[in-house]
């Protein structure tokens, strides 16, 4: 067994282990969207390395909020996702047995679940994509940018990666961006950005831009996604 698999497998155990203080620890919609990434985890093909690394890193953001001196978050540090999935098959299997040791009598809507997290991301202030091609001369902007699909408003690029005054995207926003996978997981990334970050301090990272240096910002997105 791998070393991230080793980790993983150990953070799985601690969070059976701990579930009481990270229920504790977590806000409602916090702890229910652990709940759902775990479920999302669960349900992977242990073949499918690329699926299980994205899914654990869920999993991962859902437990930054934790605090420092918490087992499991001390934890996240050693796993690294580079490379090898982050969880044997085994320890996928004791992922479905954990859910139903987490999961409350009444099983949750995972898809209200989603739903709610997604309706939280999109109150952030946002450009159209006509206004992002125009910063762009009218071409196609790079598949970086965190981007919403929307039905009646189309795609919308949250504002916060942009510079001020009509400018282009920061360009640690889109190094950032591509650690964190977000052509795939634009939701995760957003999430990202905008939630607290005990890494930087509490405050969101999207609030940090201009003001922290780019390295810091690009280290704790690297911090999560690696284990380093």
């Amino acid at each position: 067994m791998t070393r991230s698999e080793d980790g993983g497998t150990r953070v799985l155990g601690l969070i059976a282990e701990h579930a009481d203080s990270i229920r504790a620890a977590l806000t409602e919609e916090q702890y229910r969207l652990l709940l759902t990434r775990l479920n999302t985890l669960a349900h992977i093909p242990p073949d499918d390395l690329r699926a299980m690394r994205r899914a654990f890193q869920g999993v991962r953001h859902c437990l930054v909020p934790l605090p420092y001196a918490h087992p499991v978050r001390k934890a996240l540090d050693s796993v690294r996702l580079v490379g090898v999935a982050p969880v044997s098959g085994l320890a996928v299997l004791r992922t479905r047995d954990l859910l139903v040791q987490l999961m409350p009598p009444s099983r949750p809507d995972t898809t209200a679940i989603i739903a709610a997290a997604e309706r939280r991301l999109r109150q952030a202030p946002a450009l159209s994509a006509a206004d992002v091609r125009d910063r762009y001369g009218g071409s196609a902007p790079p598949p970086e940018l965190i981007r919403f699909a929307d039905a009646d408003l189309g795609d919308r690029y949250p504002e916060f990666q942009f510079r001020p005054g009509g400018g282009a995207p920061y360009e640690v926003v889109l190094e950032v961006n591509r650690v964190l996978l977000a052509d795939a997981d634009p939701w995760g990334a957003a999430d990202w950005w905008l939630s607290g970050n005990t890494w930087l301090g509490g405050g969101p990272p999207a609030a940090l831009l201009g003001i922290r240096p780019d390295r810091e910002l690009v280290g704790a997105a690297v911090a999560l996604v690696e284990g380093d």
